[in-house]
């Protein structure tokens, strides 16, 4: 094997590799190398943000090698500090053994199942003794950590760090060394984490690991990374037609990336695209329908891809409403001629089609649901039996007086 063999393994979807010629020399050797990414299941459900470092993952796979993914039910408790300004509270076992189970069933969309270690950090977390956490705490300096650029601001800022954020990189670090990780996968947002982990392997007498770092996919909002917390992700267990709408509503400057990041689109058509989005020869929708399509493929192949597109073509098109509308229950409180008054909070609620009653009259303040196509000011009106409620721009409900 040859450096000229690696260069997509190495170059597409990837930010940096600590050291790349390091880690070419462990390609080139034939042995089969340990790959780590760890997870932390803070929230429930993998997105498309989570696919990044997965697809890669799974390109080494194809060439032989072992993925190792740890399951963060510890770290996750604490919640990754990175990038946050302010301390999160912790989550409970009960809390992290719910959203683990999610990425149980979604792990392997991607990766191949029996080309894969998986461990839990309990394995090794669940047996620490305070000698082993002195020991794993000696290696490190207060110093070193407050070396990491969010901690260094809040530190300076004045804004509280805990003790147990000081631990999460040391944990992380540390899940290197129960797994032997030739080479540690992450986003850009987790290279301190994945560097201090080389750092403790030099320490404890094994080899660094190498550091395999991609880019952060950045969510529908176009301007922060995808995440569950900001509202701006595209869950790959997610409908076909929810995904699909979602995927149309990213920015054009993001099509290329999506392109380049979640899909196996080949390098000469991406830049085709880049020069057609330049000289504005496309109009970007005809390649935000192609990038849809693909991703929807994906996970929910050919034929859900097919039904999505043309979901999408005839209601955000031409105006028309969809065929298959599920039908809720509303409760009316009055009735007369037909008319009933009822109040869409209770079932939007119970069926998770708002969030919350805050969210709701967010959406009521911005127009955002409609009955029949009139916008709807109040979470209380008058309603037929048939009716169709619209939520946001995708949701659409049929009406049932109780």
């Amino acid at each position: 094997m040859t450096n000229l063999k690696f260069g997509p393994l190495l170059k597409r979807g990837v930010e940096e590799i600590v050291v790349e010629q390091e880690l070419i020399k462990l390609l080139e050797s034939g042995r089969r190398l340990r790959l780590k990414q760890g997870f932390d299941p803070s929230s429930p459900d993998i997105h498309l943000g989570h696919i990044v470092g997965l697809r890669k993952l799974r390109q080494f796979q194809e060439l032989g090698h072992k993925v190792i993914l740890v399951v963060g039910d510890w770290t996750a408790r604490i919640g990754d500090p990175s990038g946050q300004s302010a301390t999160r509270p912790m989550l409970s076992p009960q809390e992290v053994e719910a959203n683990a189970q999610t990425y149980m069933k979604q792990f392997f969309k991607v990766v191949d199942k029996g080309k894969t270690e998986l461990r839990w950090q309990s394995e090794w977390y669940g047996q620490f003794t305070l000698d082993e956490v002195i020991k794993l705490t000696s290696k490190f300096t207060i110093a070193q950590l407050l070396a990491r650029e969010d901690f260094n601001k809040r530190y300076s800022s004045g804004n509280p760090i805990s003790l147990t954020e000081l631990l999460y990189p040391l944990l992380q670090s540390y899940d290197s060394v129960v797994v032997k990780a030739d080479v540690e996968f992450g986003g850009t947002d987790q290279k301190f984490n994945c560097l201090l982990g080389r750092e403790l392997q030099q320490s404890m007498g094994q080899p660094s690991q190498q550091v395999f770092l991609v880019p952060l996919l950045i969510g529908t909002d176009g301007s922060q990374k995808m995440s569950k917390s900001l509202d701006n992700h595209i869950g790959i267990d997610e409908p076909p037609q929810e995904m699909y709408g979602k995927v149309m509503s990213i920015p054009d400057h993001l099509i290329t990336d999506y392109f380049e990041l979640v899909t196996d689109v080949s390098d000469e058509e991406i830049v085709a695209f880049k020069e057609q989005l330049n000289t504005r020869s496309v109009n970007p929708m005809n390649l935000k329908k192609r990038l849809a399509y693909e991703i929807v493929t994906q996970f929910h192949g050919n034929q859900a891809a097919v039904k999505a597109e043309r979901h999408f073509t005839k209601v955000f098109q031409q105006g028309e409403i969809p065929e298959d509308i599920p039908k809720y229950t509303f409760t009316a409180k009055h009735a007369q001629d037909e008319l009933y008054e009822v109040d869409i909070a209770p079932t939007l609620l119970q069926k998770g089609l708002v969030k919350s009653n805050s969210e709701l009259k967010r959406l009521l303040a911005q127009g955002a649901i409609e009955l029949n196509g009139k916008k709807l000011s109040s979470n209380i009106t008058v309603a037929q039996d048939g009716d169709i409620l619209r939520i946001g721009k995708r949701c659409f409900v049929r009406i049932a007086i109780k």
